[in-house]
């Protein structure tokens, strides 16, 4: 059976409540005050002591795309994605990339950044 891949309303729809607001402070949040580019980011989400969505943001690519996704602990506190490979098994993010400190804006392909500014915040501080 094939999978369909969601639509950017059904991906918005399917975030987790707690999205919405901060854990930290309470304040408002959603999805476009989050910066998805922090998930690839070693220092991202306040170094990892902030609310921290690399798996939300992972499976917004998953669910869009049909992509595999991974994450991978970056040092003591924090979790990047750290590889997107597709349907047939090959990794999207080259060889080449330095993951938690290249912009992934630099590597990923176009229709990915596009899809994720779409949904979230495109705000690549830090790179």
């Amino acid at each position: 059976m094939t999978k369909k891949n969601k639509t950017d309303k059904e991906i918005i729809e399917n975030l987790p409540d707690y999205i919405d607001y901060c854990l930290c402070c309470g304040g408002d949040l959603g999805p476009k005050k989050i910066a998805w580019a922090q998930a690839f980011d070693k220092f991202g989400f306040g170094d990892g002591d902030g609310q921290v969505f690399t798996y939300e943001i992972a499976e917004a690519i998953e669910s869009k795309f049909g992509l595999k996704v991974e994450t991978a602990a970056y040092g003591l506190h924090n979790t990047v994605i750290s590889s997107i490979k597709n349907k047939e098994g090959k990794e999207l993010i080259p060889k080449n990339t330095e993951v938690g400190y290249d912009n992934p804006v630099n590597y990923l392909p176009t229709r990915i950044v596009k899809f994720l500014d779409r949904i979230f915040a495109s705000d690549y501080g830090g790179f």
